[in-house]
């Protein structure tokens, strides 16, 4: 499809077609996985694009074309997890580059630069909804990068984008944001001023929970030529058979998110009147603090939500224990309903103390809703309550 056209198109159908031409060979409308790990050349450095698995594949080029135009990214690079599109990133920068990030991420991201490249880089945790507290360090430290997720994770904190990339911007600091929360489909960081963008692809852009893999988007050929370069050299590619599922999965992106958010406001609205909910953060409920801002930047609110429910550990586990549909597992954005505690599961790495500051406390539950009958949802939550009561 040419360039021109695929800008006509909107997301719910370039997730469908871009990267999906027919197999130009035998004219399949599901273009075939070329699961090969080299590729025969005429001559010596003479081939038709393709040397080796490791630096590019067909069924890879065609997942990046694809996530790229959700973006409205020039550049688009896969890896074999998030964590490895971050480590990628983190190599790009020179060593002891100081980078100030959000002081409320995935504890997986908390981990990478706390214990692995701390030893490369200086890195200073802010609360990045505080535009004033931000600029200052900024504007002190220069920071070579500022990592932002938005909505974060897990209390949904919304920062924003467009204000935050114009003052990080006065101290030529380039500008991350992970978008996993939301996906293309309710967010482009890019529009709104940032200079990367990183999903994990396992969550909602795959969509089936059956693949682990991540990605960067990207407008600076520069930037991306060096990170491209770091994943051929470092070798954390995604493979094209992983390329494939998420190329399937991501077509029914529109339909899935409208989904989940269908599903995630009507749950997160039951559970503000539910007597045993102490509160609930949601960025499409009034009651969030960043409400407005969320309105703004999202064109949807997702499928996210955090409560807190009334008592400690003792009643949280009763509730995880018993409550019915959802599964008790690590992970979000998949068709299915997933539901976790932050605190000794996805966030156990962040030290207890800067858990309680974050408000990671014993009582606080993840949600990612998923698709399911909103009947059927509630009834599954119904039945951990009845239990926690007990």
């Amino acid at each position: 499809m040419k360039k021109q056209q695929e800008k006509k198109l909107n997301i719910a159908s370039k997730v469908i077609h871009v990267g999906n031409s027919a197999d130009s060979v035998t004219g399949a409308i599901i273009p075939p996985i070329y699961q090969t790990s080299t590729f025969v050349q005429a001559s010596p450095g003479k081939h038709q694009g393709y040397e080796y698995t490791r630096s590019h594949n067909p069924t890879r080029t065609r997942l990046e074309e694809c996530l790229a135009s959700l973006e409205g990214a020039k550049h688009a690079l896969v890896t074999a997890s998030g964590l490895s599109a971050t480590m990628l990133v983190m190599h790009a920068i020179p060593n002891g580059s100081t980078i100030v990030c959000g002081d409320d991420v995935y504890g997986g991201t908390y981990r990478l630069f706390t214990t692995v490249f701390n030893h490369m880089h200086n890195f200073i945790f802010v609360d990045t909804t505080d535009s004033t507290k931000l600029n200052s360090v900024l504007k002190e430290h220069r920071p070579t990068l500022l990592w932002l997720e938005t909505p974060t994770n897990p209390t949904l904190k919304i920062t924003d984008i467009a204000k935050t990339a114009k003052i990080a911007h006065q101290y030529r600091t380039t500008v991350v944001v992970d978008n996993t929360f939301m996906s293309p489909y309710f967010q482009n960081p890019l529009t709104l001023g940032a200079d990367l963008v990183m999903h994990s692809m396992t969550k909602f852009i795959n969509g089936h929970s059956d693949v682990v893999g991540g990605a960067l988007m990207l407008n600076q050929k520069p930037l991306y030529d060096k990170l491209w370069a770091l994943q051929n050299s470092i070798g954390p590619c995604q493979s094209p058979f992983d390329s494939w599922l998420v190329l399937r999965g991501v077509k029914t992106l529109a339909v899935r998110m409208e989904a989940h958010q269908k599903n995630a406001i009507k749950v997160a609205k039951w559970l503000e009147t539910h007597p045993q909910v102490e509160s609930v953060v949601y960025p499409g409920l009034k009651s969030h603090p960043q409400h407005r801002i969320a309105k703004k930047q999202m064109s949807g609110f997702g499928g996210m939500i955090t409560f807190f429910i009334k008592g400690g550990v003792k009643e949280s586990k009763r509730f995880l224990q018993n409550v019915e549909i959802f599964a008790l597992a690590e992970s979000l954005g998949g068709v299915e309903s997933l539901i976790e505690h932050p605190a000794i599961m996805t966030h156990a790495s962040v030290p207890k103390k800067n858990r309680a500051e974050l408000g990671i406390s014993d009582n606080l539950i993840r949600l990612s809703v998923g698709i399911e009958n909103i009947d059927d949802l509630l009834a599954g939550l119904t039945a951990g309550f009845k239990a926690a009561k007990k």
